[in-house]
């Protein structure tokens, strides 16, 4: 095993480990490792480090692995989360295997396979071993070779497309070929009129001549050549409907240059050194494609009489045809359709990535060289790739691409809208979750839908969680658009009374208010709400601050006024401050402001409430201090937690585990239960009291909404 390709290159570390765990746990004699070789074969091919033949080479010797399991975890976490990639890369396959043509959505596992390896260089370690698989299928079954075919067909050969290995791209697409469609593989084959290596010798004769040609004009060009392969032709014969004898571009070579003006002027060395055919000619530097992909497209009569495609363009333009927005495989996969959407961002990105990260082996990037861990394009793929998509799945397996944070009421209205509109509930894995449970990467969902179409108002809430979509969003609003005034108006009244009682300002008059949200009824303002153009929480915070900006008026009238501290104020425990050099003082938070732990902090000492912390800023508290500045006192936060103390009450039905459930729910808001008691269960109902602390009234309207989501829960509002 230590003679396979690449591995006694291993640091002796490496090599150490795995003597080591050859030691501790023999292969079995006589066992095939064909397979593995080959695999590690095309590894040392795309120059592959050090890292991935390790974890290449331990994921196939799984005995090896186990004995390697400890020191893997302690001194090797790059090698353990390459094998995880290749494990969770399985799982695709295996989706892949349950889907029939009607849903499989190729597309869909690709990005899933991306989003669930956290190491992209797990990808190349993929197209390896399948390559190394389809050339030893033909000791399988045929029901097993093509099945390995479709899975390469659909999900290794694009991606070895995308990422410009081309050495494996190709061999991938005609072993495909060749196990799905034998009878038309064959018959092109005996259509072409010599074998590949006698096509790669042409196209080499053809490079030299145009190389030697373009020196002579003065022309610094880089010619290189390719002869088409099996399944290229077929996909252009079925493309362009034309039958073999018509294509001109089964040998073609690429001319790259230094700028437009020699492109054209290297295409007159081209027409001039062979016949040019007239109808093959396409410029797409004065007219680029619709994906800004240029360069200079002609087919000439090259030499012994057979056709050649010539591409030329310059190299800034095949540095953006290769990385850019028009790569090779957005024009050439799905017959020159690409679907555009918000995940494209972060799939081009880790392409890009991918395929620097490739490159940059030649200059020793990406080893873990002494010296380059900075700039390292492996170190910093963690932070570049972020994902902002996550891939979940259908109960049939097909892939649905959403954005991070997505509840299963956004997996339903992207599957379909009216199926978002009859969402009653939702399993994940076959476990029933709320309807703001988040999604991760590989979650299958199933939407439990009722018969008829009732869309809530409450899931237009943002501080509800329950869509995390723009797109959703507006699925909802356009249903309860539809709705006549007279329902939008009661609906909204409903949900904004319910959010103002939570936050005890339910009894204070909205008409100022008006103004700030360009309505001129307080009716105006429920239609609003109904349709989710401002979330209840907005009118409830608009009516907080209107009432400190008239206490904050009130102070000329009376420092007292200014300073009480009303029933409905949130105090503060008395530890969380500290009056610099006094001690035993009565302290509260002043109403007006309402400071927040870590915000500058002040003290004004009051006649017969003690010292009132207001926040250094604030207006209140600088107009007193301008007349009387002997009674500013300083104030710092003392070592408890600060925030502001609530008092909730809940009503509820009893039932087992309800306290359970809000306590558990509490915490996971980052809230405190400072108290909690309940009143005597009333039939078959209950009241629930708790004193909490909150960082600010947002977190608790959030946290109230989230409690009256909770089963069997009437009512949650601040007391």
């Amino acid at each position: 095993m230590f003679a396979a390709p690449g591995v006694d290159a291993l640091p002796g570390t490496l090599k150490r480990m795995l003597r080591e765990a050859a030691a501790a746990a023999p292969l079995a004699a006589g066992r095939s490792h064909d397979v593995l070789f080959d695999t590690l074969g095309s590894l040392s091919l795309l120059s592959a480090d050090a890292d991935v033949v390790t974890a290449a080479l331990l994921h196939d010797l799984p005995e090896w692995q186990r004995a390697c399991e400890a020191t893997l975890a302690r001194d090797y976490p790059a090698i353990l989360s390459l094998l995880e990639g290749q494990q969770a890369a399985q799982q695709v396959g295996a989706l892949h295997a349950e889907q029939d043509d009607r849903v499989r959505g190729q597309e869909g596992l690709r990005r899933l396979l991306l989003a669930m390896v956290r190491d992209l260089r797990v990808v190349p370690i993929l197209l390896a071993r399948q390559l190394a698989r389809m050339r030893a299928a033909p000791s399988l079954g045929v029901p097993e070779r093509e099945a390995l075919a479709r899975l390469t067909r659909d999900i290794h050969a694009p991606l070895a497309n995308r990422l410009g290995i081309w050495q494996l791209k190709w061999e991938l697409e005609d072993l495909a070929f060749r196990y799905l469609q034998p009878e038309t593989y064959q018959r092109i084959a005996r259509l072409l009129d010599d074998k590949r290596t006698g096509r790669e010798r042409y196209v080499a004769g053809v490079v030299d001549a145009l190389a030697g040609a373009l020196a002579a004009q003065g022309i610094d060009g880089e010619v290189a050549g390719r002869p088409k392969h099996i399944y290229s032709i077929w996909k252009k014969m079925q493309k362009k409907d034309v039958p073999f004898g018509e294509l001109y571009d089964l040998r073609a070579v690429r001319v790259l240059v230094a700028d437009v003006p020699a492109c054209y002027a290297a295409l007159g060395v081209v027409h001039a050194l062979w016949a040019p055919i007239p109808s093959e000619f396409d410029d797409y530097i004065a007219r680029p494609k619709h994906n800004d992909y240029r360069s200079l497209h002609t087919a000439v009569v090259g030499p012994e009489g057979k056709t050649v495609e010539v591409q030329i363009r310059t190299r800034e333009m095949h540095a953006q045809a290769e990385l850019g927005v028009a790569a090779h495989w957005r024009y050439k996969e799905k017959g020159g359709s690409h679907r555009s959407g918000a995940g494209d961002a972060a799939w081009d990105r880790k392409v890009e990535w991918m395929r620097r990260l490739l490159e940059g082996h030649d200059q020793g990037q990406a080893r873990g060289e002494p010296g380059n861990e900075e700039g390292s394009l492996a170190g910093g793929l963690a932070s570049e790739l972020t994902e902002d998509r996550i891939y979940a799945l259908t109960p049939k397996g097909e892939v649905i691409d959403l954005p991070a944070g997505a509840t299963p009421l956004d997996f339903a209205y992207r599957v379909h809208t009216m199926v978002g509109h009859r969402c009653r509930g939702a399993k994940v894995d076959g476990r029933i979750v709320p309807l703001d449970h988040v999604l991760a990467s590989g979650d299958r969902v199933e939407i439990l839908t009722g018969k008829h179409a009732e869309p809530r108002r409450d899931w237009l809430v943002a501080a509800n969680g329950f869509l995390a979509s723009a797109r959703s969003r507006e699925k909802v609003r356009q249903w309860f658009h539809k709705l006549d005034r007279e329902r939008n108006v009661h609906d909204g009244r409903e949900l904004l009374e319910k959010e103002l009682k939570r936050l005890g300002v339910h009894q204070v008059d909205p008409a100022p208010i008006l103004r700030r949200f360009n309505v001129d009824s307080y009716d105006d303002l429920c239609v609003q709400v109904a349709l989710g153009d401002v979330g209840p929480h907005q009118v409830g915070r608009a009516l907080l601050e209107h009432e400190r900006a008239e206490d904050r008026d009130d102070d000329e009238a009376g420092e007292a006024l200014a300073l009480r501290t009303p029933r409905r104020a949130p105090k503060a425990a008395t530890s969380a401050f500290t009056v610099v050099g006094v001690g035993n003082l009565l302290v509260q938070v002043a109403r007006c402001c309402q400071p927040l732990p870590g915000e500058a902090v002040s003290g004004y000492l009051t006649r017969n409430r003690g010292v009132s912390v207001h926040r250094s800023d604030c207006a209140a508290f600088l107009r007193l201090s301008a007349r009387q500045p002997q009674r500013v006192m300083p104030v710092e936060w003392g070592k408890a937690e600060g925030g502001h103390e609530a008092e909730v009450t809940i009503d509820a039905v009893d039932r087992k585990h309800l306290l359970k459930d809000v306590t558990n729910l509490i915490a996971q808001q980052d809230a405190h239960v400072l108290a909690i008691s309940s009143g005597p269960a009333r039939g078959a109902r209950m009241r629930l009291k708790l004193r909490l602390r909150v960082s600010d009234f947002g977190q608790l309207s959030r946290l109230l909404g989230r409690i009256e989501a909770l089963p069997g829960i009437e009512a949650a509002r601040r007391t």
